[in-house]
């Protein structure tokens, strides 16, 4: 019923990647209505046609300055990296998707907060990570247990974690760091126009 939807998803949002599993039953639920993983996990997935942040320059000035427009320029080649899947109250959540990383592991995930820098996201996926993120912000004061908490919920919800440990989640480790990416390509943008 949703797989026209999921290859859509698919191919705007992660260059036509496979979804991940988790990724796949968390979208359906929210085209179905549900919201437990939405509550659970404090996002909200991107509907179809809603630009990548980096792309979303809309409400520029048609007069911007011009390290500005570097600026934008090096955003959107970022933007081809960077499979952006859903918002939280803190920014952006996805994938990071170099193609100088392993292809024999999970991409790590990363979130994108609102002032435009990145923040690594334990788990080997999309719900561990939501989780781990989720958990320091709960009504539980130790984190571990919060995790634990949420991992029991996801679970019962038809979508177990590969862990139920806080210290056994996955630290990513980048090939190529986005943020270093990111500035070589500003300068590389601010040298091309003439910027100092």
């Amino acid at each position: 019923m949703f797989e026209e939807r999921l290859v859509e998803f698919s191919r705007e949002r992660l260059g036509g990647r496979p979804l991940p599993d988790d990724l796949r039953m968390m979208l359906v639920a929210q085209w179905q209505g549900r919201t437990e993983f939405r509550d659970l996990l404090g996002i909200t997935f991107l509907e179809a046609g809603k630009p990548h942040p980096f792309l979303d320059t809309g409400h520029r000035d048609a007069d911007a300055d011009p390290e500005t427009r570097a600026i934008d320029a090096a955003l959107a080649e970022m933007s081809g990296h960077l499979g952006i899947v859903a918002q939280s109250d803190k920014g952006w959540i996805g994938y990071w998707l170099h193609p100088d990383e392993p292809a024999d592991r999970p991409p790590p995930l990363i979130q994108l907060d609102t002032e435009g820098s990145y923040w690594s996201m334990v788990g080997s996926t999309l719900a561990e990570a939501c989780a781990a993120d989720r958990a320091r912000y709960h009504d539980e004061p130790d984190e571990r247990v919060a995790f634990t908490l949420l991992a029991d919920r996801l679970a019962e919800l038809g979508l177990p974690l590969g862990t139920r440990d806080y210290d056994a989640l996955r630290d990513p480790e980048y090939a190529v760091n986005p943020e270093v990416l990111t500035d070589e390509l500003i300068k590389a943008e601010c040298e091309k126009r003439g910027l100092a």
